[in-house]
């Protein structure tokens, strides 16, 4: 077996480097002093880091930080509750027009998000739920759950039949066959689509911008957005705050990343 050849690794240490520059740069940013910022000749390293700009970032923009968590994870929860049993009543259950489903879910995809966010000011308006938490979880997770739905019948049509029939015999109905047999083995497939679900959540703005941008709590995007708007000064703490919003994304995809690899690849081969 011979080893990786030492330009290709020094390609790829190059290319990655450069991907990743503007993180650096932004923590860089972060932990320089705000009288350093106007300098002709830029700080390459934080010589002497200070941690105003995340002092006031956490004083400032915590509130939004937590009205992000609490859509992304009211998201997860409503796309696994809407994407789970549509996916096993795909996959399992068979029901007619499946295939068609499956189209136009694909279809739903590929429309931009800024078309939908017109389309749900629309319905917003009527229903009184512009500038609220709940219509921004309701938004976000119309994103996911066609991934979700596609992902999950993707992986329970993998699921060996025996389990199920076995399960009918000993007089077990859908809906438990579903909970207690199908939801347990697709366990790398929920977390896959929770992953997505809470990144795509996590980072929009369209909708933010579109559907809260008068909310009394707004997420974190929209705070950003506003930040740099009010204070072109303070450019530690804009890049401060942009390193923390960073770093929910960044943890779960370091944690989840083994069981995202094996929810995706899921039922992608069979016997």
């Amino acid at each position: 077996m011979t080893g990786r050849p030492l330009w290709k690794t020094a390609l790829g240490v190059a290319l990655t480097a450069l991907m990743l520059f503007p993180v650096y740069w932004m923590v860089n940013v972060s932990l320089t002093d705000a009288g350093d910022l106007r300098r002709s000749d830029p700080n390459w390293f934080p010589s002497d880091p200070t941690f105003d700009g995340y002092e006031a970032a956490l004083s400032q923009q915590l509130p939004s930080l937590g009205t992000s968590l609490v859509i992304g994870f009211g998201s997860i929860a409503l796309t696994v509750a809407i994407a789970a049993p549509a996916g096993y009543a795909l996959a399992v259950l068979h029901l007619r027009g499946g295939r068609t489903l499956n189209f136009l879910l694909l279809v739903a995809q590929m429309i931009p998000a800024v078309v939908m966010a017109m389309g749900f000011y629309a319905i917003y308006v009527r229903l009184d739920l512009l500038n609220t938490v709940w219509g921004l979880i309701v938004a976000d997770s119309t994103i996911a759950v066609p991934f979700g739905v596609l992902l999950y019948a993707t992986f329970m049509a993998g699921i060996p039949r025996e389990l199920v029939h076995a399960a009918r015999i000993d007089g077990a109905g859908s809906w438990r066959i579903f909970t207690k047999i199908v939801m347990p083995v697709s366990r790398n497939s929920t977390l896959t689509v929770a992953l997505f679900a809470f990144l795509w959540a996590w980072s929009d703005f369209i909708f933010a911008s579109t559907l809260n941008r008068a909310g009394e709590y707004i997420p974190i995007t929209l705070g950003i957005y506003q930040y740099i708007g009010n204070n072109t000064t303070q450019w530690n703490a804009i890049m401060a705050t942009a390193a923390i919003a960073s770093l929910p994304a960044a943890i779960l995809l370091v944690v989840a990343q083994r069981y995202v690899a094996a929810g995706v690849t899921a039922g992608a081969v069979k016997d």
